[in-house]
């Protein structure tokens, strides 16, 4: 049964959009996503597992609530959120089932952010609004069988004919591909170049001739979050949907995105950190061993000191990379150390977290925790591998003392 939600009123959704830095009505905002995840989400994460799938009324409050526009622009329909305020926002909704974010993860991230930094008008105004009411479900695709962290090795291949583009390749693992209703993906444009050189970004609506969709993947863990491949044969896009209407510059619009969804992506890598380490918390105080709670005991206690500060560290990054991001300066080198950092960090939560449940944690039929493990995995895996984070981190770092 549903539990109660209250939408966000639309005298309400623009005072918080006109007001986002009043901290009485950020306040108010993060209350109702903190609402949704404790009376909503949270109990009925085992029903996401089951049907793997969030269902159709959850979907529907989340819409309600806005949920899909938190980084669209106002005049579009969105919240507007800063960087800071997504990240904070992000950090509360990753609380519950990872299916829950990444159902609406898109259109607040990667798959809306090209429109939003380099959309042209008309593109703009065609798609901003569905994709901030959730009307529509959106998806990036720059993943091929052979460009995967290397994401300018583009295969993909775009050629003009008319008022058209004609594009022939293959996407893969792209999160909600099966039940995305736009696609933003990659393609050379540019015969014979190699690299950035050349890649060209294309705004595809489902339906178009030419493009299909595989079925879901059978995955390790975060049931409910769809992801396949997608197939381009000869799928026709009409001249205007070129994103920014200039070719060769995709993969540049790309990063641009990539840039601010990794600091997303490291918060929302940080919230499961928090939610595991409460639930074991809550373990610990509860399980006796030796006639004591086993939280008395200071081997688990060091287990609980490592996790609770590695979340701070975490947070303190973010939230200090998000604010010099909503200041104007580059960010390229510190949204990598905050991705890698967090994403790693959550994986080493999880594993602590399992040991504290012990036998039981690895058991799904007595607590939740096993299922954030297999979750949390993919995080070290998206937007960038934790070895690419680190190539780049210290070809930066290298540089800037060159």
């Amino acid at each position: 049964m549903r539990r109660d939600f209250v939408p966000l009123h639309r005298s309400t959704q623009r005072k918080i959009r006109t007001m986002i830095r009043d901290e009485a009505a950020f306040g108010s905002f993060l209350d109702n996503v903190r609402r949704f995840v404790r009376e909503n989400a949270i109990p009925r994460e085992a029903e996401v597992e089951e049907r793997d799938e969030v269902p159709d009324d959850l979907v529907q409050t989340m819409r309600e609530a806005g949920f899909f526009g938190w980084s669209i622009p106002e005049e579009y329909g969105g919240a507007g959120l800063t960087t800071e305020e997504l990240v904070l926002a992000a950090l509360e909704l990753s609380q519950c089932s990872v299916a829950f974010r990444a159902r609406v993860g898109t259109n607040t991230g990667i798959g809306a952010e090209g429109i939003v930094v380099d959309g042209t008008a008309a593109q703009k105004e065609r798609y901003l609004p569905r994709l901030a009411s959730g009307e529509w479900t959106s998806c990036l695709g720059v993943t091929e069988p052979d460009a995967g962290s290397e994401a300018s090795n583009v295969k993909t291949i775009a050629r003009r004919d008319g008022d058209v583009y004609v594009l022939d390749g293959e996407k893969r693992y792209i999160t909600n591909a099966p039940i995305a209703d736009l696609f933003t993906i990659t393609a050379r444009t540019e015969p014979g170049t190699k690299g950035a050189k050349g890649v060209s970004a294309f705004i595809i609506e489902r339906g178009a001739a030419g493009l299909t969709t595989g079925k879901p993947y059978r995955k390790m863990g975060q049931a409910g979050s769809p992801v396949g491949s997608i197939f381009l044969d000869g799928c026709r896009v009409p001249a205007e949907n070129l994103l920014g209407g200039q070719p060769g510059v995709g993969f540049r619009t790309v990063m641009k995105a990539l840039n601010k969804q990794r600091i997303h992506l490291a918060a929302l890598s940080t919230g499961p950190a928090i939610r595991m380490l409460e639930l074991a918390i809550d373990h610990a105080r509860t399980r006796v061993q030796s006639g004591a709670p086993i939280c008395e005991h200071q081997l688990v206690q060091a287990l609980i000191a490592d996790c609770q500060t590695e979340i701070f560290a975490a947070r303190s990054m973010i939230l200090e990379t998000a604010r010099r991001r909503d200041r104007g300066e580059d960010v390229t080198l510190e949204a990598s150390m905050c991705k890698y950092f967090a994403t790693e960090m959550c994986g080493r939560v999880a594993d602590r977290c399992v040991q504290i449940f012990g036998g039981a944690g690895y058991v799904a039929d007595y607590a939740p925790i096993e299922r954030w493990y297999r979750d949390v995995r993919l995080f070290r895996l998206y937007e960038g591998t934790s070895q690419i984070h680190q190539i780049n981190i210290a070809r930066r770092t290298l540089n800037a003392g060159a």
